[in-house]
């Protein structure tokens, strides 16, 4: 089986009881090895009182992009740590993309930087997350 085999696998797995993602209707865009891309829609609910989404959100989409790219290798792992740098707000109606890149990787922790955007390639977040490998495959 390739790398990318190994990938696309592992993301389905977890895609089918990803209960969170589906619930916010983000769509699994792809996956590589070390990679993915997740997209969602900013709708109503997730508006705050200032008229702009939700830090929560756009965090709760980064975070998922970061899960398939650190699980892209068929060994389960957890975010460590991560951090957020909101840059741009995002608004209602808009589509964000979130594109997760693997850094480093090594035995149990793994570096990974993500980047949220909006569909005009408008910087909306930068995301960065430390993963560490816990017991278990996906197949």
């Amino acid at each position: 089986m390739t790398d990318e085999e190994t990938a696309r696998k592992s993301a389905d797995a977890m895609w089918a009881d990803d209960h969170t993602a589906h619930a916010l209707g983000m769509t699994l865009r792809g996956v590589d090895p070390g990679k993915a891309s997740l997209a969602m829609t900013i709708t109503k609910s997730m508006v705050n009182g200032h008229g702009i989404a939700h830090g929560g959100f756009i965090f709760t989409l980064a975070d998922t992009a970061f899960a398939y790219a650190c699980n892209s290798h068929n060994q389960r792992a957890v975010a460590q740590h991560a951090q957020i740098s909101f840059l741009a707000p995002g608004k209602l109606g808009m589509t964000l993309i979130a594109e997760a890149s693997e850094r480093q990787r090594g035995d149990r922790s793994g570096i990974y930087d993500i980047t949220v955007r909006d569909e005009a390639s408008t910087i909306i977040a930068e995301f960065r997350g430390w993963s560490r490998s816990i017991p278990g495959t996906f197949f």
